[in-house]
């Protein structure tokens, strides 16, 4: 597979920001994070899902969480101070970030919303992620993500 640049690879790059882009198979139509994972041959635990929330104020939130994890709306809800909390409709998601379903990243969306990792990742050297296309995934350290995006560790998902 020939290597892809990415919006989020260009980012990286002019950052000078050191990651491994890893290719897989998408045709067989799995591109779910745990399959993602079992393809890229990487545990579940290191392999992050990108999430985007939505408050009662039409506040968007971005969750990085692991592949086989649920988000738990109620630690979003306190670490938002937003009553109510739900998931950006699918049909919601390019317009609202520059993504689509299966290829959404935290890095280089349209512009820049708070973002919360999954504390899980502050204990990885490197966690691996989507790099904004479908067959795509880039792998970098917890630390360079979060100085990047601005992001803040949190517990995000369910027990």
């Amino acid at each position: 597979m020939a290597a892809v640049k990415t919006n989020v690879i260009r980012i990286l790059d002019k950052e000078k920001i050191q990651y491994t882009c890893v290719s897989y198979e998408v045709k067989d139509g799995k591109i779910d994070g745990v399959a993602v994972a079992h393809k890229i041959g990487k545990p579940t635990e290191e392999v992050f899902k990108t999430l985007l929330v939505q408050g009662k104020s039409k506040t968007c939130y971005v969750c990085v969480i692991p592949v086989e994890k649920e988000l738990d709306m109620k630690k979003i809800s306190e670490l938002t101070g937003e009553k109510n909390i739900e998931m950006l409709p699918v049909n919601d998601l390019m317009k609202t970030t520059g993504y689509i379903r299966g290829g959404c990243s935290p890095i280089g969306m349209k512009k820049a919303f708070r973002t919360f990792i999954d504390e899980s990742a502050a204990n990885l050297e490197k966690m691996t992620f989507s790099a904004g296309k479908v067959g795509v995934q880039v792998e970098l350290k917890p630390e360079d993500l979060m100085n990047l995006v601005k992001a803040e560790y949190a517990a995000l998902t369910k027990a």
